[in-house]
């Protein structure tokens, strides 16, 4: 027998088994909405990828939720409305802006006034301090000592 009819014989099993690919969905406009919705949402589980682009089981359910919200005749807003009260505003890539979300929106705006004034105050209170004031004789004579010079002048 021939390698090749080893190899034919090994895979015709998994041929038998494979199944035809299902299609995603049965209207097209459909599945174009649910695109276009997923692609504003957040995955829940891989968090920095889109419902839209993410892998996880528990993104395909809620691809197949905003599907049947769809079927359902429900409006974009609507459907987003459901997905917010079950999950939050966690799951938009774009929260409103509301109390809960202020330090969201307006907390890197904040941490940058503060870090700028308070750069403003180091170097405010840094130009205040003493500079090139001479050395007094008893501190050269430390500093020469430290420095190994054992006295001498150059």
């Amino acid at each position: 027998m021939r390698p090749w009819m080893i190899v034919l014989a090994l895979w015709l099993p998994f041929a038998a088994m494979a199944n035809e690919a299902k299609p995603l969905a049965e209207d097209p406009v459909t599945e174009q909405r649910m695109i276009a919705l997923s692609e504003n949402l957040r995955c829940l589980v891989c968090q920095n990828e889109s419902l839209a682009g993410s892998r996880a089981d528990l993104a395909q359910d809620l691809r197949q939720e905003i599907r049947e919200q769809i079927r359902a005749g429900k409006s974009d807003e609507q459907v987003i409305d459901y997905l917010t009260q079950r999950y939050g505003d966690f799951v938009l890539y774009n929260p409103p802006v509301k109390p809960l979300t202020w330090l969201l929106w307006f907390g890197p705006f904040a941490l940058l006034i503060g870090s700028v004034g308070g750069l403003y105050a180091y170097i405010k209170r840094r130009g205040n301090r003493p500079v090139d004031e001479p050395l007094s004789e008893e501190e050269k004579k430390r500093v020469a000592d430290l420095l190994g010079n054992n006295g001498n002048k150059s």
